[in-house]
C-alpha cells in the first residue's frame, strides 16, 4: 500500500487521487473535531480541514510518510478559528453535563462512565486552559497522538509539548482534586 507522502505527490499531477488521504483520515479527523466543535460543525470544519490539505498539498513534506499529524495541525488550525464557540461548548458542558460521545459505543466504555460522571467539572477545567495547552491536551488524550506528532501537528518544538502538558496536567489535577486519576493524560 502506498504511504501518504506517495498518494499526496501523486495528487499534485492527479488531483482526483487525493481521495485516498480523505478515505484514510476523515473519520478519525472528524471524531477529533466533532469533541472540539460539536457534532453541528464537525462536518463544515471536516470540509475545511480536508479544502486547505488539498490546496496545500504541493507544499507537503514527501519525507513525512505519514499524513495524519499534518492534517491535525490545519484541523486544529480550523479549531482555532472556532475557539469561541469551542469554549462556549465547554461552558454549557459545565452547566448541563456531558453530551453523548462522538465515538462509537463500544470505545472506551469505561472511560466515557468516568468522564460523564465528572463532565460539568472536566468542562470547566478544560475551558480554563490557555488555548495551546488545551489543544495539546486533546491532541494526546482524545486522538492518541505521539508527543512528536503533536509537535508536528501544531509546529512547536517537542520540549513545548511536554512542557504544555506537564502544565495542563497540574492544572487538571487541582481543578478535578489531586487524587483524580481520570486526568491522567497519556504519555
Amino acid at each position: 500500500m502506498e504511504d501518504d507522502a506517495g498518494v499526496i505527490g501523486r495528487s499534485v499531477g492527479e488531483p482526483e487521487v487525493f481521495a485516498v488521504i480523505f478515505d484514510r483520515h476523515a473519520r478519525l479527523l472528524h471524531r477529533y473535531l466533532a469533541r472540539r466543535l460539536g457534532r453541528d460543525l464537525a462536518d463544515d470544519a471536516l470540509a475545511e480541514t480536508f479544502l486547505a490539505a488539498f490546496r496545500r498539498r504541493d507544499r507537503y513534506d514527501l519525507a513525512r510518510p505519514d499524513a495524519r499529524p499534518w492534517l491535525y495541525g490545519i484541523a486544529t488550525n480550523v479549531v482555532a478559528g472556532c475557539r469561541r464557540g469551542e469554549v462556549r461548548e465547554y461552558r454549557l458542558l459545565r452547566a448541563v453535563g456531558p453530551q453523548a460521545a462522538a465515538e462509537a459505543h463500544d470505545e472506551h466504555v469505561a472511560a466515557r462512565v468516568s468522564a460523564q460522571a465528572r463532565g460539568p467539572e472536566l468542562g470547566a477545567a478544560l475551558a480554563a486552559l490557555a488555548e495551546g495547552d488545551r489543544d495539546v491536551v486533546l491532541l494526546t488524550a482524545t486522538e492518541g497522538l505521539s508527543y512528536e506528532e503533536v509537535a508536528e501537528a501544531l509546529d512547536i518544538p517537542v520540549g513545548t509539548v511536554r512542557s504544555r502538558l506537564n502544565r495542563a496536567r497540574r492544572k487538571l489535577r487541582a481543578a478535578l482534586g489531586s487524587d483524580s486519576e481520570e486526568v491522567s493524560v497519556h504519555g
